[in-house]
Formats: C-alpha cells, sequence, structure tokens
C-alpha cells in the first residue's frame, strides 16, 4: 500500500550568499535554490518513491516556472500548485556572518495568498494523510485562515495529520508568544507531531523533556518526535518513551534535515492503511529509518539536492 500524501504550505526561492562571512550588505554572490518546508518533505517522499502531491501558490513568473519544474522532475504531483497573476514568488536572501548569525531578508509574496476557495473541497476524500509543517502558514495573511480551515476539514474527514511547526526565529522576532499560541491549536488536532528541541522549549517553558512531551500529549499530539541532531531523536507515543540514536557522520550541512525527517516518517506511514493502530515497536523502526534519511542529508549541502533515495538508505 501507498497512500497518496497531502502537504500544505510554501514553496519558494532560497538566495543563499555565496560570499562567506558577510551580512546582505556585503554580500555580491547568491545561489538559487527551491525551498519551503512543506516542498522539501514532498521532495523527500518522493525521492524515497512515495506518492506525494504538493498544495500552494507561487508567482506565475520564471521563479514560479522554476519551482513547479523543480517538483516535476522529483516526481511530485503539482496538480495543487497555484500560480498567482498578480503577486510574485516568494524570496528570501540569507548570509552567514562571521559569528554564526544569520542576515535574512523575507519578501513575502505568492504563498501568502493561497485561499479555501482555492482547494478543493473534495480532496480529502482521497487524501488521507495530509501533512501540516509550513514556516509561513501562521503568519498572518490568506494562508493563514487557509491552513486553519483544511486542518478541520481533514480532521473530520477524518485523516490523518502530521504536523511541523517549524518555527523561525527570523519570521517571528518580538511576536514569539503569538507563534506558540497559533501552533498549539494545530497540535491539539494533530496525530504525529514532529518538533526540534529548541521548538519544544518554546511551546512549553519547560526543561525536562518528559514533562514538555507529556505537556504536548495533554494538548492532543498522539505520537511526538522530538529531533535532536547528532543525539538521534526522543519518541514518545501511547505512554512509552525511548531515544533513538542517530548514525556516525560527517556533518556539512544541517538544512533541510528536519523536513527529510518527516518526509521519511511520511512515507512510512503511508504503507499501513490503519497508521493510528501502530504499536511502540513499529514506531521505532519508523523513526529509525527516518533517522537514516535526515543523516545522509546532514552530508551534502543544499536539502533537496541532499535527499537519499531508497537504495543510498537501505545501505547503511
Amino acid at each position: 500500500m501507498n497512500q497518496p500524501i497531502f502537504c500544505i504550505g510554501e514553496l519558494l526561492i532560497d538566495f543563499f550568499s555565496k560570499d562567506r562571512n558577510v551580512n546582505l550588505v556585503d554580500s555580491h554572490t547568491f545561489t538559487k535554490r527551491a525551498g519551503g518546508a512543506p516542498a522539501n518533505v514532498c521532495a523527500a517522499i518522493a525521492k524515497l518513491g512515495g506518492n506525494a502531491h504538493f498544495c500552494g501558490k507561487v508567482g506565475n513568473d520564471s521563479f514560479g516556472d522554476f519551482l513547479q519544474n523543480t517538483l516535476v522532475q522529483l516526481n511530485v504531483n503539482t496538480n495543487f500548485l497555484l500560480k498567482d497573476p498578480t503577486h510574485p514568488t516568494t524570496l528570501a536572501f540569507v548570509s552567514l556572518q562571521a559569528d554564526g548569525q544569520r542576515d535574512f531578508i523575507f519578501n513575502r509574496g505568492a504563498d501568502a495568498f493561497l485561499s479555501i476557495e482555492e482547494v478543493p473541497h473534495h480532496i480529502f476524500n482521497t487524501m488521507k494523510l495530509v501533512h501540516f509543517g509550513s514556516a509561513t502558514a501562521l503568519l498572518p495573511g490568506t494562508l493563514q485562515e487557509t491552513y486553519s480551515r483544511l486542518l478541520d476539514a481533514a480532521k473530520d474527514n477524518p485523516c490523518y495529520i502530521s504536523f511541523d511547526p517549524n518555527f523561525r526565529s527570523d519570521l517571528w522576532k518580538g511576536q514569539e508568544a503569538q507563534f506558540v499560541n497559533l501552533a498549539r491549536e494545530l497540535i491539539a488536532k494533530c496525530d504525529f507531531l514532529k518538533v526540534s528541541d529548541e521548538e519544544l522549549l518554546l511551546l512549553t517553558n519547560e526543561v525536562d523533556m518528559t514533562k514538555a512531551v507529556s505537556a504536548l500529549h495533554s494538548l492532543g499530539a498522539k505520537c511526538i518526535a522530538v529531533t535532536l541532531g547528532k543525539d538521534g531523536t526522543f519518541l514518545s507515543y501511547k505512554g512509552e518513551t525511548t531515544v533513538i540514536p542517530s548514525i556516525s557522520i560527517q556533518v556539512v550541512d544541517t538544512t533541510g534535515a528536519g523536513d527529510a525527517f518527516v518526509g521519511a516518517t511520511l512515507y512510512q506511514l503511508a504503507k499501513f492503511e490503519a497508521p493510528l493502530s501502530l504499536s511502540f515497536s513499529d514506531w521505532q523502526e519508523i523513526v529509525h529509518f527516518s533517522n537514516k534519511v535526515a543523516a545522509k542529508v546532514c552530508e551534502k549541502i543544499g536539502a533537496i539536492d541532499a535527499l537519499p533515495n531508497l537504495e543510498e538508505v537501505q545501505g547503511i
């Protein structure tokens, strides 16, 4: 069985400065990459051989064409990718400075304007595995309302719901409390929740991991995976917890590792007719596989370019 997986959110252009240790004022050369967390998740699913469908909006421009072509070449279904004739494709510009801090400029465009009317009402009749993991969807705009209404529709259908808060400090400076409130509303409706250890602290204000995870379970999340980088993943499900170790690698770039982890998890969940009936042992195997996919991504530069295929992962 290979259920289709429906991912909703942003697809954008990341421009990374190729000039070392400078801010954007002094940057002259940039490299263009396809970006957006849900798009990265789709790419990971498709690269492993899964059935991924992306839903979002880009501009009706050259950048939008580039992004669509990128997904199509990866065998991601783009039937629900819309092109906005009014708003340009969303762009992000990033440089890494000598002190390790990022200089970041975000020019938000078409992704913010996906409306509920543009998504077919019958979509959840066939899409039973749905991922909400957009970094921009909780920001003010049309997409925020669309996101919330789609999640309610998926929950009522009912679908299996995956959620990754995807907190980006560059986007929420001074508004972290608003992000927490919005994210917690979605956590209450999800079946699988993936968070980083930093997000776990932000969402619960609790330093003890077991207590923090319990707090998110109390909101409604059924299975929780807390990614810990090289230390693996803390898994919590039906009253049982454990840490699934990662594999030893030479880290080159961690960009997109979290999205790869989610994509690998959804790829495996799509094999089960009833994901809610999985055992703790099943989840341990799933997370072990997902840890390997995420680690492989860290061995290369670029979130999508670094994604492994199934044969590469099985060879580890």
